[in-house]
């Protein structure tokens, strides 16, 4: 009987596992043909998020020549490179573009189809158009996924689970706000994937309170604004008439720093130099496991300023007192943070040059002004300097910094995860906006329909409305009937709206204490509650506890995501090429209509 594969998910994920399905399998796998069968209501290769069908004015987060699903050289992993295009090497544009999304899916697409046409002889894919409901059978023989609309379940010998971002059900404050909203007839939209929400309730020139300041807020700045009908000209915004008015705020109450608007030219920093493997399994081999903010931030900060100090000593000498070989000396063993303050105090003169973490990670703390209008003012000056540093190559340090974030998380993965406010600060250093949505930004805010509430935000419902405060701005609170909540749902497996992840912990599948679903680090196999792999259930993805950062990979970084496919993809073909390791499933596998395969 010809094996089974099946990989849940057919987007950006499920795609990079079956590349590497195809670049192992002449090494890996001689077996009698292989069936692998793609579970996703959407199109191969985008998925749902980077689908074809979306609107034109949402963006990438990316540079285009940034933006890469093939491996190189730089990968540490088993399975043999195949080199590919990036995305502005295969659409043939300029390599600085932020390209729409609509682009991108049909990047993945033509990926999706490379991989595909790569497949050994024999080895087939079958694609199901629908959503998988649970996957059931013991841990010795084989597996059932059950599909929506079926009857059936699909056989199995390995399921891979790689169903990127998740729909959640409301938490406790979430669904309180949403009982108010129904009973007040309020408008409360709850964290949702901005391209697929109805904001048609959301009425023109009415005062929207919008929870949230990062990537998810700029979808909906577009959405209603330029899908509206608006148009920027000369840096000015030219309204519809058909737009709300958007009172923003968040925890940290500022859009994340744009992103850089340089290449870098010269030496990299050497990464890594203090957060290494060494280290991964020292923290590892604890016997009473480390905590994150005393074992891991230290070593963490400590490689962040080594990279941006490398940075400003090789390309900006003029700017230090110091020769660099010096510097790295004592830096290396300073024994304390107050004795690397002092160190770099005395080299570097410009406190401009030196790397600050809190203040880029909270540029509000502690900061108050005396009116509305007068915060008005003040973020739009952070964010038009926020706009001229990152854009400006005599500041190359910060690139710096942002190369060291990509060597740490390529370290962290290794760890599980390391909680939400790890996610949370590299988001804000390293995925920030492109520069020209800051500048969008700016030119709403002088238009009057951005306005801009601060941090720390505090969102009531009280007498029929909601209501927000926030301590930037002590005197200043905005009522509105609606409410967006502007970010990503929480991917947790207790609170996910899929009922398939509920059901594998229901079946015996870990959490940890995130509500992340426990994987093994090195091939992504799904743990129980006693921390056993499953020998025949992979999961990859932002909802387990190996996530890595970012949607997609820039080239010659290493690619965690890279790594883990490719562990996925030979711990499968492994598994898959044996048949003693497989179950002897009863009852013949039929071919069903459109290509589908069911038990």
């Amino acid at each position: 009987m010809r094996p089974q594969l099946v990989i849940v998910g057919a987007g950006p994920r499920g795609t990079g596992v079956l590349e590497r399905l195809a670049a192992n399998a002449p090494e890996l796998y001689t077996g009698p043909g292989l069936d692998i069968h793609l579970v996703d209501p959407h199109p191969p290769g985008g998925g749902r998020v980077w689908r074809e069908e979306q609107s034109p004015l949402l963006w990438m987060n990316s540079h285009a020549q940034d933006v890469t699903m093939f491996t190189d050289e730089t990968v540490t992993m088993d399975g043999p490179v195949r080199e590919g295009p990036t995305l502005h090497e295969w659409a043939a544009m300029d390599g600085r573009t932020f390209a729409d999304r609509r682009l991108q899916g049909r990047y993945l697409r033509w990926v999706y189809e490379r991989a595909r046409a790569g497949l050994p002889p024999g080895a087939e894919v079958h694609h199901h158009p629908r959503r998988a409901l649970r996957v059931t059978g013991s841990r010795d023989g084989r597996q059932q996924v059950w599909l929506e609309g079926g009857t059936r379940p699909l056989l199995a010998d390995l399921v891979v689970l790689a169903l990127g971002h998740l729909d959640a059900e409301p938490d406790d404050e979430q669904a309180g706000l949403a009982a108010y909203a129904a009973e007040h007839g309020l408008i409360h939209l709850p964290p949702d994937f901005t391209a697929d929400s109805d904001l048609s309730a959301l009425r023109a020139g009415g005062p929207v309170l919008v929870r949230g300041f990062g990537l998810a807020f700029v979808d909906l700045m577009v959405l209603l604004t330029e899908g509206r009908g608006g148009r920027y000209e000369g840096g000015a915004y030219l309204p519809s008439g058909r737009e709300p008015v958007l009172y923003v705020g968040s925890r940290r109450g500022v859009p994340h720093h744009s992103k850089i608007g340089y290449d870098w030219t010269g030496d990299r920093p050497p990464l890594p130099r203090f957060l290494g493997p060494a280290e991964v399994r020292e923290l590892l081999a604890r016997p009473g496991g480390f905590d994150f903010r005393r074992d891991v931030w230290p070593l963490v900060e400590k490689e962040l300023g080594f990279a941006h100090y490398h940075r400003l000593f090789t390309a900006h000498p003029d700017r230090t007192a110091m020769a660099w070989t010096d510097f790295e000396e004592r830096y290396a063993t300073a024994g304390d943070p107050a004795e690397a303050r002092a160190l770099i105090a005395a080299a570097v003169p410009d406190p401009a040059d030196r790397l600050d973490l809190a203040a880029l990670d909270h540029p509000l703390a502690g900061v108050r002004y005396p009116s509305h209008e007068a915060f008005q003012d003040g973020l739009r000056g952070y964010v038009e300097a926020d706009l001229s540093r990152r854009h400006d190559p005599s500041y190359s340090a910060d690139l710096g910094v942002f190369l060291g974030l990509l060597s740490v998380y390529g370290q962290l993965v290794r760890l599980g995860d390391t909680g939400p406010w790890w996610h949370g600060f590299f988001s804000r250093l390293a995925s920030g906006p492109p520069g020209p949505r800051l500048r969008q930004m700016l030119a709403l805010s002088r238009a009057g329909l951005l306005r801009f509430v601060g941090a720390d935000m505090a969102v009531t419902a009280e007498d029929g409305v909601f209501r927000a405060t926030s301590p930037t701005v002590p005197d200043f609170r905005v009522e509105a009937r609606a409410l967006v909540e502007a970010r990503l749902p929480a991917p947790t497996v207790g609170r996910a709206r899929d009922g398939l992840l509920r059901e594998l912990h229901d079946d015996g599948a870990g959490e940890n204490p995130a509500g992340l679903l426990r994987v093994d680090p090195g091939d992504g196999r799904i743990l129980d509650g006693a921390g056993r792999p499953h020998p025949r259930r992979f999961a990859l993805g932002p909802y387990t506890d190996a996530g890595t950062p970012g949607a997609f990979t820039r080239p010659r970084t290493g690619g965690a995501a890279f790594r883990q496919n490719d562990a996925t993809a030979r711990a499968a073909l492994d598994f898959l090429r044996d048949p003693a390791g497989r179950a002897t499933a009863a009852g013949p596998v039929h071919q069903a209509a459109k290509g589908e395969v069911v038990a």
